[in-house]
């Protein structure tokens, strides 16, 4: 037992290509021990039955001579009729031997079978008698009579020559089997080995690649099979962590930039204050820094909600939210703040979903139109279906097709209408974004009846499952 365990240690340590290799030998070698088996159970059965027919006719042909001739000639004709692997006994009623091929066998009867006239008896001569060494002989019996006298005729047939046949082919079998496992083992140690090589050298590439290195790939193995899917997929993987890196560089980077404009000013309105003797820069340039602090501060939020929404996902208070509420408060607020004229329709509408989080959909889709607009903008608020649509509509300038992909990205603004001297830090529609995917929809960009650009919002009343956490 602790041989065998270390044995199946050592495959188990040997990988895919030693367990295959050991998994191919168990079952070629359980395949054919099964197949020798019936092969040699098959081969003895046919050759005993071949020894038995022959013996059988031998005895008919004794027996019909007796009917016919009786004892007269009979041992003349069984010396010199008889096959040497064969000896015959003609016994009469008496149990005495009357005739015999061999004189060796003259005296006593080589079996005590006395079937009827007509009729075969057959010694037991074991299951397997050509594996038996104690078994020489195969004996058939044969009953007969002449003139109202009963005979047995006794058919005696060796196997010796049968049992050496099987004896050979086991002998073979015995020295090939070991031959064809090695064959098999090997041939499959080689092939397996061929397969896995392809899986090795995109080990090896994939191991070599560094974070400096995310431009390689990993080669693709000419066949269409698994490992070839494997290769492509595991560069299908190395692109999105190529892209991944790229986006966060150029995250770091345009954060960087933004926050260097109100760091800037900030330093700047800081060193005129000291250089002021008299003081009175100081109540001068307060708006100025409390402006920039702001900014600073929006955008710093706004970078903190977009790194939980990549990392583990916006934590969603979730509750019954009035949308048209919602809706309602920031067209005050645009009024109030005066500007384009803004319009709206919007009946009572109510969804599952972060308070919060969907007034800050509706804030950053009210700045963008009222930075796009030329004098009008319109909000639609509509229940379908069990969805809640919102659209926002501008008189604008519109975004081209091409670009309406392009303005969901972070930090990316379209010079006709968002720059940083309108305050934007090009962050507001990315949060948009996110936040309506966390809620289970979808926003779209279309053209506006009004002539610039609608953003279509979808949201389904009821929200998505599980509502816990997005990512």
């Amino acid at each position: 037992m602790p041989a065998v365990s270390r044995v199946v240690a050592a495959i188990r340590r040997s990988g895919v290509r030693g367990r295959s290799t050991a998994a191919a030998i168990v079952v070629v070698a359980g395949a054919l021990a099964i197949g020798a088996g019936v092969l040699l159970l098959l081969l003895q059965r046919a050759l005993i039955t071949s020894v038995a027919d022959q013996a059988e006719s031998r005895a008919l042909d004794v027996s019909s001579q007796i009917q016919e001739q009786g004892e007269d000639g009979l041992s003349n004709e069984l010396v010199e009729n008889t096959r040497p692997s064969q000896v015959i006994q003609v016994v009469d009623q008496n149990g005495r031997v009357v005739a015999t091929s061999s004189l060796r066998y003259d005296k006593v009867p080589l079996s005590g079978l006395r079937p009827p006239t007509g009729q075969v008896a057959r010694d037991d001569a074991g299951e397997m008698p050509l594996l038996d060494d104690d078994t020489a002989y195969l004996v058939i019996a044969r009953g007969t009579d002449y003139q109202g006298a009963r005979y047995t005729v006794v058919v005696a047939a060796s196997v010796e020559a049968q049992r050496d046949t099987v004896s050979t082919v086991t002998t073979y079998l015995l020295i090939g089997f070991p031959l064809l496992l090695l064959l098999v083992g090997g041939a499959t140690w080689v092939l397996v080995g061929r397969a896995l090589r392809p899986v090795e050298q995109i080990r090896s590439r994939v191991h070599g690649i560094g974070v400096g290195q995310l431009a390689d790939r990993v080669p693709v193995p000419a066949a269409d099979d698994e490992i070839a899917r494997l290769a492509v997929t595991m560069n299908e993987m190395l692109d999105r962590l190529q892209a991944g890196q790229e986006t966060q560089r150029r995250f770091v980077a345009d954060a960087s930039h933004e926050l260097r404009s109100p760091i800037a000013s900030l330093v700047a309105a800081l060193e005129v204050i000291v250089a002021d003797s008299t003081g009175q820069s100081g109540q001068e340039l307060h708006r100025v820094m409390q402006a920039e602090t702001e900014r600073m501060r929006r955008l710093v939020e706004d970078l903190l909600l977009l790194a939980k929404a990549d990392d583990t996902g916006l934590r969603l208070q979730r509750a019954d939210v009035d949308l048209d509420d919602l809706v309602g408060n920031e067209l005050r607020r645009l009024r109030a703040a005066g500007g384009p004229e803004v319009e709206g329709v919007v009946p009572p509408v109510r969804v599952s979903g972060d308070a919060a989080k969907l007034s800050q959909v509706i804030r950053n889709l009210a700045d963008n139109a009222v930075q796009a607009a030329h004098s009008k903008v319109s909000f639609t608020l509509a229940e379908y279906d069990g969805q809640a649509t919102l659209q926002v509509d501008d008189d604008g300038d519109g975004i081209p097709e091409s670009e309406r992909d392009r303005v969901f990205e972070r930090f990316v603004r379209l010079d006709a209408s968002r720059d940083r001297r309108s305050g934007g830090s090009g962050l507001g529609l990315s949060i948009v974004q996110e936040v309506v995917r966390g809620h289970g929809g979808t926003v779209a960009i279309t053209e506006s009846p009004l002539g610039g650009a609608r953003f279509v919002v979808t949201l389904p009343v009821r929200g998505p499952s599980p509502p816990a956490t997005i990512g």
